[in-house]
């Protein structure tokens, strides 16, 4: 049962308050009932692991799911309207990517060139009816104002995300996971404008987090998440003393001899050419993404990727695995063969295992987990043959290694976000790529997963003839190996 209004009893306003709730349908419902309180003047993080419930619980707050038991109430005071949608902003998880239409991602950017039909940031923001209201200027807009929504990396597409939601002045503000694909500069800007909006007292904050390193400094109190039930929510300072906890048993010792000693199917010699750029240039419409890139990868090397939101990490490694319609007019060599000399794109993707933001976008399979693993070894975004009997078992390795057995006949888009991302890593992985290339490949992981796939990564990438291109933004996420920067 809803219903908006004042609420009986004493004390602050509740602007959000659920007894005992438990939605109508199983298939979204935790495993117990939620009691949750948000007064006013708090901002609340809620805190779990990935698979732990957190979206559910969030969504099941602001309504998305009808209550077969229990009540939820709103009160949002004063003069304000009572309804949901005029008080509350959300920002989920996939809203750091856009839309999911990714299919012809970087084909989409070639084209929307010479469109002036294809809506920049500006218009966005125009369309919303936000033409008299001022961006916030920790967001950093207003730069990239003029550019097409298609040429926006994963970082300013959040950050475009975050200045929509806050220009209505919504009374609650709930994002999740906010600070994922942003760089540094982004992320201390956006932490510095959400701590000067909770201290105005004009909006209240609920984040949604997989990790307790991310809690921010304003946030009052803590709600812990685990296994499908809601805990008590309690203050900041007594969940931060209560420590981090000890993820050492990331990836047991066995399944890591097993990685490491994976047979290689031909161990070519070190030092070939994997890639090789020469004077590469990129531009779309008036503006230019790479200008004159000279850049070499020897085979068994270890390449970390840095730079900015927007100054073309994303856009270097569609050339190197071929989705990129501009590379045919640039210098660019793959396992020494030139682009353009009629090399099949499937010849070069069938040595490269890769996971990415767009690629997450874009998996929208309603299909088990066992086929988009097993997808990773056809390259397609989907299962369209039967994989060998030797396949099914690579497949299943690599399902164990991530800790996805328990979900392999259950739908990919019945996964939370962060057990999708282990499934796509699962499927670059699967072939036993020459080249692993992996673009943000952390984003949304709680800490025992991004040390289990730190440590799978570090064990792959020590095998004899493997080459490693990884971007993040986070140097801490770096495995150890690495041995080469490229900054951009």
């Amino acid at each position: 049962m809803e219903r908006c209004g004042e609420m009986a009893g004493k004390g602050k306003r509740k602007l959000i308050r659920m007894q005992g709730g438990v939605a109508r349908n199983a298939a979204v419902r935790l495993q117990a009932p939620i009691d949750f309180e948000l007064e006013e003047g708090e901002h609340v993080a809620v805190v779990g692991g990935n698979g732990s419930g957190k979206t559910l619980l969030v969504e099941t707050l602001l309504g998305k799911y009808p209550l077969g038991e229990g009540t939820l109430e709103y009160d949002f005071g004063g003069d304000a309207p009572r309804s949901v949608y005029a008080n509350v902003r959300y920002v989920a998880f996939r809203d750091s990517y856009g839309p999911a239409d990714a299919t012809y991602y970087y084909q989409q950017r070639w084209n929307a060139c010479e469109m002036d039909e294809v809506p920049c940031v500006r218009d966005v923001l125009d369309m919303a009816g936000m033409q008299g209201n001022r961006v916030p200027d920790g967001l950093d807009i207003r730069p990239m104002a003029n550019k097409k929504l298609v040429m926006l990396s994963s970082g300013e597409l959040r950050r475009l995300q975050l200045a929509k939601a806050l220009l209505p002045h919504p009374r609650v503000l709930v994002i999740d996971n906010p600070f994922i694909g942003l760089d540094a500069f982004a992320r201390r800007s956006l932490g510095e404008l959400l701590d000067v909006l909770a201290r105005s007292g004009e909006i209240q904050i609920i984040l949604v987090l997989s990790q307790r390193a991310d809690v921010p400094s304003f946030v009052t109190h803590v709600v812990p998440v685990s296994q499908g039930v809601c805990g008590k929510k309690v203050l900041r300072e007594d969940f931060v003393r209560e420590g981090q906890e000890n993820f050492s048993f990331a990836l047991p010792e066995g399944k890591w001899r097993a990685v490491s000693a994976l047979p290689c199917k031909e161990v070519l010699p070190p030092g070939e050419e994997i890639i090789r750029m020469e004077k590469v240039g990129i531009r779309y419409g008036g503006r230019t993404i790479l200008d004159g890139l000279d850049w070499t990868v020897l085979r068994g090397e270890r390449w970390a990727i840095r730079g900015r939101n927007g100054s073309g990490k994303s856009t270097l490694l569609s050339l190197v695995c071929a989705d990129n319609p501009q590379s045919y007019a640039c210098c660019i060599t793959l396992f020494g063969r030139r682009r353009g000399t009629g090399e099949s794109i499937w010849d070069i993707k069938r040595r490269i295992g890769y996971v990415s933001p767009e690629m997450h976008r874009g998996y929208r399979k309603n299909i088990p987990v066992a086929d988009v693993v097993a997808s990773g070894l056809f390259d397609n975004m989907g299962l369209h043959r039967r994989e060998a009997a030797e396949q099914r078992e690579a497949c299943a390795f690599w399902m164990d290694v991530f800790g996805l057995l328990p979900f392999q006949e259950r739908s990919f888009l019945q996964l939370s976000d962060g057990e999708q991302r282990l499934a796509l890593l699962a499927r670059a992985f699967v072939k036993d790529p020459e080249l692993l290339v992996l673009d943000e490949p952390l984003h949304g992981l709680d800490e025992a997963n991004c040390a289990l796939v730190k440590e799978v990564i570090e064990a792959f990438a020590a095998r004899p003839g493997k080459t490693l291109i990884m971007v993040t933004h986070y140097d801490r996420e770096l495995p150890s190996s690495i041995n080469h920067v490229l900054e951009l």
